[in-house]
């Protein structure tokens, strides 16, 4: 079970997507119909702009340029949940992506990755990348078709 916080740091999300929260409450409502787990997982979706992708991976991992998603795991244990984190998304490259698809499935990608990312997943081997490739793949169908 998940429950997802959104933060928007740049208007530009909202000429995309009106309403944010609701948005964002489809697809964790869609996401928990078919997870079964009853740990909850709690986690912030950051909607912000290359300018401050780039200073936070500038500031994180020490690459000097923009990156479409970054995660922050947090694993704080919290009453009855687990809150895993915070992922922060730049709008220009979900926009610019979005040019071969449609913008919403860009921004579905981009948060399921950071999620799997939160929940321990990495993509530094080629099998693991496989594997994670799978998990998003399953993830972006069951919450849009």
């Amino acid at each position: 079970m998940i429950k997802i916080h959104v933060v928007v740091d740049s208007p530009k999300w909202k000429k995309k997507i009106k309403n944010l929260k609701n948005y964002f409450y489809f697809k964790q409502k869609k996401f928990n119909n078919f997870n079964s787990s009853k740990i909850k997982k709690e986690f912030t979706v950051f909607l912000t702009s290359n300018y401050k992708m780039k200073y936070l991976n500038s500031k994180f991992r020490k690459v000097n340029e923009p990156t479409d998603v970054l995660s922050f795991p947090s694993g704080i244990k919290l009453k009855n949940n687990i809150y895993i984190g915070d992922i922060a998304i730049s709008y220009e490259i979900v926009n610019k992506r979005s040019k071969k698809s449609l913008f919403d499935h860009e921004l579905d990608k981009m948060w399921i990755h950071g999620y799997l990312h939160l929940s321990g997943h990495d993509h530094i081997k080629y099998k693991d990348f496989i594997k994670m490739s799978k998990k998003e793949n399953l993830i972006f169908n069951q919450i849009n078709f």
